[in-house]
């Protein structure tokens, strides 16, 4: 059940992880294979490694005895980590020939519609993108500087999608989602494929393996992806701690209840993971792979992002989240396994906001 005294936290008994692979017997597993996903991104021309950071006066002031931070906001030149997902799958498109001419049109917070667009632009493909209201207008205009069609729908990034989805259906584009649901799994399943890059980066990056992965979600591709990528080359040695917002608890909601749910929310301002219904493929994976799953609150992501920024690695409250987890887990360590000798290890997933 979820506690409810300084944070929201569910450690899934053996029962909700068996009900909910279950009820997603259907869905595939994450991929942890990641030499497809590297060969074809070496071959973009902004193609390269991101740091990995070592912050050690952060980790003493945590009571930790390293942190280190998997930077993504340099990711080929489009700011976040998203870089990896759908540009990967319009590459993989264009290599069987099928992406020149073609209108791929998606839903996003952000990020994921910039790699949709650099991607169709760099082979030849056109840009649809859905934003719903809550997405800043920035977003908006660089998508359009990289060649995509803007259009705004609704007030949630769901009622978006549902628009991207019915476009699709109706003109006969690809539609390029970062979430999965039944039915939908071929696409997504290989743009979480492109995100095991920065976690191949970061095992090779890291001096020591780590204790603890806070990893931030929204649908929960990147946490998805991240964690079956950990397990393989870490095993079950690292604790992998999940954290959404408050506002839009979906992956810790679904494995409470053993089957996929819809949450309800005021809009968060962790903007890029405010969904309200999690990705099958990643809640699969994560009801496999994660230990924990917590949310946080609007103060304590805003805690987090001003943490990091005092720390010389300005972000937004999503890309600081797994970071505003770890800040939150230390009041309770022993529930979190947290002790001076963890090593931590956290993405920070987006520069920030224009």
């Amino acid at each position: 059940m979820l506690a409810d005294k300084i944070m929201h936290y569910i450690q899934p008994s053996p029962d909700m992880r068996r009900e909910t692979l279950i009820q997603l017997a259907h869905i595939p597993w994450p991929s942890d294979d990641v030499s497809m996903s590297t060969t074809l991104l070496q071959r973009c021309p902004r193609a390269g490694e991101t740091p990995l950071a070592s912050v050690p006066h952060l980790a003493a002031s945590l009571g930790v005895a390293s942190l280190h931070v998997k930077d993504e906001r340099t990711r080929m030149g489009l700011g976040s980590f998203k870089a990896l997902g759908a540009a990967y799958v319009i590459a993989h498109d264009a290599q069987a020939g099928r992406a020149k001419g073609q209108t791929y049109v998606t839903a996003s917070a952000g990020n994921h519609g910039l790699s949709v667009a650099a991607g169709s632009a760099a082979f030849g493909a056109n840009a649809i993108v859905f934003l719903a209201e809550t997405v800043p207008e920035s977003f908006a205009e660089r998508l359009r500087n990289i060649g995509a069609e803007v259009r705004r729908e609704g007030a949630i990034y769901e009622d978006a999608m549902k628009a991207a989805a019915a476009l699709a259906e109706t003109e006969g584009a690809t539609l390029l989602s970062d979430s999965s649901w039944g039915g939908y799994v071929v696409h997504p399943h290989r743009l979480m494929e492109g995100y095991l890059v920065l976690m191949q980066e970061a095992a090779a990056q890291i001096p020591t393996p780590p204790t603890h992965l806070f990893l931030q979600a929204g649908v929960g591709g990147l946490a998805a992806a991240s964690a079956a990528y950990a397990r393989k080359v870490w095993g079950h040695e690292p604790t992998i701690i999940v954290v959404e917002p408050d506002a839009a608890p979906a992956l810790i909601a679904s494995i409470a209840a053993g089957s996929p749910q819809v949450t309800q929310g005021p809009a968060s301002q962790m903007g890029r993971l405010d969904c309200k219904e999690p990705s099958l493929i990643a809640l699969k994976g994560l009801a496999r792979d994660a230990d924990i799953f917590m949310t946080v609150t609007e103060d304590e992501g805003t805690a987090g992002h001003e943490t990091f920024a005092l720390a010389g690695l300005p972000s937004t409250p999503s890309g600081a989240a797994g970071l505003a987890g770890l800040q939150v887990a230390m009041k309770e360590p022993d529930i979190f396994r947290l002790s001076a000798e963890s090593r931590v290890l956290l993405i920070l997933s987006e520069e920030p906001t224009q």
